[in-house]
Order: C-alpha cells, then sequence, then structure tokens
C-alpha cells in the first residue's frame, strides 16, 4: 500500500442501490476511492432492512482484500435528544440496525448525527436520555469485529447537541467515554459551527480543540467538505473541495496533523460521479504533493 494511502485513505460515500458490492464497490473504483461510505437503510426513513447475505459477504471479502476501509452512515432521522417517545424508540431501533449490518458487511464503523435537544429541554436533560438509551447500544458492542459508533457534530442549527469541538465533552461524559465510541469529523460541519479552518493554524487549533476534548485516538473518521457558506454561518451546505469557503490549503494541513494520522477521508460534496472523482483525485494530490 502506498505510504501517502496508509496515511489518509481517501475515498466517497458511495450509491448502493441494486447492491453493496455490484453498484456501490464499481462506483468506488471508478472514482478512485481508497475508502467507502454507505447507507444500508434509507437515510429519512425508519424501515429496517434485511441484507442481501451474498452482496454483504462480496463486498466484505473485497474491501478486505482491497484494504478499503468501510463506513456505515446511520440514518438522519436518529436524535437520541427528542422529547417525543417514538422518535427515541425508532432511533433505538434504528441504530442498532445500522451497527449489526455494519458488522455484517465488515465496517470499522458506524456515523451517527449526535441530534438536539427538541421541545425546549435543557441540553441536561437531553444528554441524560442520550446516557440512557445510547448507552445500553454501546454495550452491546462486544465482538472483536464490532464496529465503532462514530460521533458527528452539526452545523448548530437550533438546539444542537453537539456542534463545537468542546460540546463533544459532555457528550463523551454522558457516555462514560465508552472505549467503542469515536468521532467522525466534518469539516463543513466544524467550520459552519464556528471554528474557522482558514488561515495558517486554523485546521491545526481546532484538531487540537478536539484531542484535548476527547482524548488521542478518538478521531476514527474525517467527511472531508468544503462549505459553501462562511464560518459560523450555522449551514450545513457543502461544496466541492477547494471551491468553497474553506479552501484547499486547510485539507492539506488536516493530513499533516498527528491526530490525523492512518485516519480515512470521505467526501460528500455534490457534482455526482464526475465531481466525486475530481474530489478524490484532489485530496489524494494535496496528500501526495
Amino acid at each position: 500500500m502506498p505510504a501517502g494511502r496508509s496515511r489518509n485513505p481517501v475515498g466517497s460515500h458511495v450509491p448502493v442501490a441494486g447492491g453493496l458490492h455490484s453498484t456501490g464497490l464499481a462506483y468506488a473504483r471508478r472514482i478512485g476511492a481508497e475508502a467507502v461510505q454507505v447507507f444500508v437503510a434509507n437515510p429519512r426513513g425508519w424501515a429496517t432492512p434485511a441484507g442481501r447475505p451474498q452482496q454483504d459477504e462480496a463486498f466484505r471479502q473485497a474491501c478486505a482484500e482491497e484494504g478499503i476501509p468501510a463506513y456505515v452512515h446511520a440514518p438522519y432521522l436518529i436524535n437520541f435528544g427528542s422529547h417525543t417517545g417514538a422518535t427515541v424508540e425508532r432511533s433505538v431501533e434504528s441504530l442498532r440496525h445500522s451497527l449489526r449490518r455494519g458488522r455484517e458487511i465488515g465496517a470499522l464503523g458506524v456515523v451517527v448525527h449526535t441530534g438536539s435537544a427538541t421541545g425546549g429541554r435543557a441540553r441536561e436533560v437531553a444528554l441524560r436520555q442520550v446516557r440512557e438509551r445510547l448507552l445500553p447500544l454501546l454495550d452491546e458492542l462486544t465482538c472483536d469485529d464490532d464496529p465503532f459508533l462514530l460521533l458527528e457534530s452539526t452545523a448548530g442549527q437550533g438546539a444542537s447537541l453537539c456542534s463545537r469541538t468542546w460540546d463533544f465533552g459532555p457528550y463523551f461524559a454522558a457516555l462514560d467515554a465508552h472505549p467503542k465510541l469515536g468521532v467522525c469529523l466534518d469539516t463543513c460541519h466544524v467550520f459552519a459551527a464556528g471554528h474557522d479552518l482558514t488561515g495558517p493554524a486554523g485546521m491545526h487549533r481546532t484538531l487540537n480543540l478536539l484531542v484535548d476534548t476527547v482524548g488521542a485516538g478518538r478521531l476514527k473518521l474525517i467527511h472531508a467538505n468544503d462549505s459553501k457558506d462562511v464560518a459560523g454561518a450555522h449551514k450545513d451546505r457543502h461544496e466541492n473541495i477547494g471551491t468553497g469557503h474553506i479552501g484547499e490549503d486547510p485539507f492539506r494541513a488536516l493530513m499533516s496533523h498527528p491526530a490525523t494520522d492512518g485516519v480515512p477521508l470521505v467526501i460528500e460534496t455534490p457534482g455526482g460521479e464526475e465531481g466525486h472523482a475530481a474530489d478524490v483525485d484532489r485530496l489524494k494530490k494535496l496528500r501526495d504533493g
């Protein structure tokens, strides 16, 4: 494996309609992806579909043979901070499904959004509920091949429970800093939340804050997305690498920080297959250049 790839495999979220292996990995190969992220359910629904064993095994085997780290993104509706009982119950069921499917396909991690304190409730009340309902799911991860649960902060809209780097502190504390708990850092989200990643030290300063908050070794995945909006805009609008308000230089800096060593980068940018191929190539050049 090339030295650059081993430091930061660069990949993409890939479509899987038609099959994880036949559609998802074929797409990954066409765009030059070295890592992949997939949905295992409708991202905007509560359905928990069974897998297709033949596709699951082919996907798992190909990823293992080709050294492609794979990740699952859980559905967007999940919110363990919700004041609505039905939403919380469905969140438990949905995330348990994503974690189980992640293990079946050999995924290293399952990404879940950290949610918000709805209904006007205090953050502390919502975090107690997060502990009550999410900690048991983490405790179910007892097998060596179980994926990590990777918390992804938001752009800071509404009553978000986690948007700035230091917000991970109370969230990790609520979950006893569980050994299967990690972070997925979305560059667009953290920029939109108010961390200015630009300038000579912007990215390194933000990564230092994250490590100071959650400890070394907890950053497991990076969503590498530029931003259509300025820092602190609280808008989750992704842009292609180098063409948004973050720009290329912070992504180059990202791949030189000690905390990102060995951490894959996955893009979730616009432009379809052509745009994804260009962004993957751009990040590889920034890494290897």
